[in-house]
């Protein structure tokens, strides 16, 4: 009888590839993936170190488990990913009852880590000492013999694919963790970038989205000093049969430069959507994050980005409340906002993390209900924006690839999530647009994968309303829009932020409640977890055990 593994996932895009990757791994071992830990005889945690409260739910889960590991003490219980790397010293105290604890950067030697604590029953440690230690051979191995490891029924569907471009980051924004415990930034070879994408479009992908932390950085040196760009592998990507779509996140403003712009341009399979964090409007604010460029600059690259490619949608991320930020810095961040032309932004109250050069030079010094009041305010300019944005496109016919019914839609039909496709009436789809809006309409379960075109009959802030019109193969469906339905925040895969919470909560709750991660990974409950929870999907709260 096989041996049982439970992973949960919290985090950003690149903590839902390493998933993948480790499940591939230990399946080939021999492992049934369950959705219970209790089941498991191998418990897994895929962390996060961005925000505290993310750490919190970990060490939540942790401590649900530690009466369950007593008396079941054959069970191994593991820590991955970023929190392991920052705090394993801290992971042994509050959570002795850990086995593994191992870094993003060493997730290849994970099935040797189980292996040992099983002959041994000693705790296991596999992190990088420092950045130093994060040297390029190592890096590569894992991209040649790790990443390729892509199983279809371990990705939340099999038209859908994130594919890695490289492996930390250099940017050391005074804020961010990751350059810390993810090390240096190493971009992958791009033979190895292709025949993955080629090997996915033979399983069926439709779209890809390749990651990085910051990926319009990519850049690969061959040894005869010749230098492949993210430009050039867009060209690459685009010639391969069954890749319809190519995404890309999440860009850096400074690296934003023409040749990439001029592909995104020119490359009909290459999305019109661009995601560029600026994280502050202010200058001083700028200066202190360490982000490299003023509002000036990152204004012009906007104008940029619009002169070259028509109808390009482009979002942003925004951090509120940091060290030193007066209400005239916060008033220009609104300004920016207001007057950007954001799709969307995703908007983040600041959370000092011990080990980076913020929390070592900066009083957190802007109180909690300060932060709470401009994560609001912000929140409300985006969503007016939004909306301006969102009408423009009433009555265009518009091609989306449907990604799944809305989990709200089975409530407002009163049907259950396990009725049978071929019997169950229209529910409400949702599918994405290629300049990355959300559109619901009413169709088959049978669409789910599909390209389809829908004519947009009304938009909210966060969502546009459609009517089915033709399949991709230009079927013509007869389909009633559903009537009066609004959907809120996290009604479909990537929901984006709402200045309309349900009842009893505000802009800030909503955020803890983890729908505006939900947005930027991908998960499709309109109640997921604060971050993106591996597929199962699952909350970051465990049974009693």
């Amino acid at each position: 009888m096989g041996k049982k593994l439970f992973l949960e996932t919290v985090g950003c895009q690149m903590n839902v590839l390493d998933s993948e990757l480790v499940v591939a791994t230990l399946r080939k071992a021999g492992y049934e993936l369950v959705t219970d830990p209790r089941q498991a005889d191998v418990i897994l945690f895929n962390t996060c170190s961005v925000r505290q409260h993310a750490e919190d739910k970990i060490y939540s889960a942790l401590g649900q488990l530690r009466r369950h590991k007593e008396r079941h003490p054959h069970k191994i219980i593991g820590v991955l990913g970023c929190m392991a790397q920052k705090d394993q010293e801290l992971i042994r105290q509050r959570a002795p009852h850990v086995d593994i604890i191992c870094g993003p950067g060493q997730l290849g030697k994970l099935l040797h880590l189980i292996e040992e604590v099983e002959h041994t029953r000693q705790p296991q440690l596999a992190v990088s000492l420092g950045r130093a230690e994060a040297h390029r051979p190592e890096v590569e191995r894992s991209f040649e013999s790790y990443d390729p490891l892509r199983e279809p029924e371990l990705r939340s569907n099999r038209f859908q694919a994130y594919v890695r471009t490289q492996f930390g980051c250099d940017k050391f924004c005074t804020y961010c963790i990751v350059p810390s415990v993810r090390g240096p930034e190493q971009s992958r070879h791009p033979d190895e970038i292709l025949a993955e994408v080629r090997y996915l479009a033979d399983q069926g992908c439709k779209e890809i989205t390749l990651v990085g932390q910051t990926v319009n950085s990519y850049h690969y040196r061959f040894g005869d000093g010749r230098m492949v760009r993210l430009a050039d592998l867009l060209y690459h990507l685009h010639d391969i049969p069954g890749i319809r779509r190519i995404k890309f996140i999440t860009n850096f403003p400074r690296d934003m430069t023409n040749d990439l712009l001029q592909a995104v341009r020119d490359l009909p399979k290459v999305c019109r959507y661009l995601h560029v964090p600026a994280q502050s409007g202010c200058d001083i604010i700028l200066r202190r994050m360490k982000r490299m460029y003023t509002v000036a600059f990152y204004r012009d690259m906007l104008a940029r980005c619009r002169e070259t490619i028509p109808g390009v949608a482009i979002s942003s991320d925004f951090i509120v409340g940091f060290c030193g930020e007066t209400e005239e810095s916060f008033q220009r961040t609104c300004d920016l906002v207001a007057t950007a032309g954001f799709k969307n932004s995703y908007i983040f109250k600041y959370s000092p993390r011990p080990g980076t050069k913020a929390f070592e030079l900066y009083p957190d010094d802007v109180p909690e209900e300060v932060k709470r009041r401009r994560n609001n305010d912000l929140l409300a300019i985006q969503a007016r924006v939004s909306l301006t944005d969102h009408r423009r496109f009433i009555g265009q016919v518009v091609e989306i690839l449907v990604e799944g019914p809305s989990k709200w839609a089975y409530k407002l039909r009163g049907h259950p999530h396990n009725e049978s496709p071929n019997n169950a009436p229209p529910l409400q789809l949702t599918g994405r647009t290629s300049t990355d809006h959300i559109v619901v309409f009413d169709g088959p379960q049978s669409l789910i994968g599909e390209f389809v075109h829908v004519l947009i009959e009304d938009a909210s802030p966060y969502t546009l309303f459609g009517r089915l019109l033709t399949t991709g193969n230009g079927r013509t469906e007869t389909v009633a829009s559903l009537q009066a339905a609004e959907v809120d925040l996290g009604e479909s895969p990537h929901a984006p932020l709402s200045a309309h919470w349900p009842a009893g909560t505000d802009g800030q709750s909503a955020q803890e409640n983890g729908w505006q991660s939900a947005y930027h990974n991908g998960d499709c409950s309109r109640d997921s977890p604060a971050n993106f929870t591996f597929s199962p999907h699952r909350r970051l709260s465990l049974p009693v055990l």
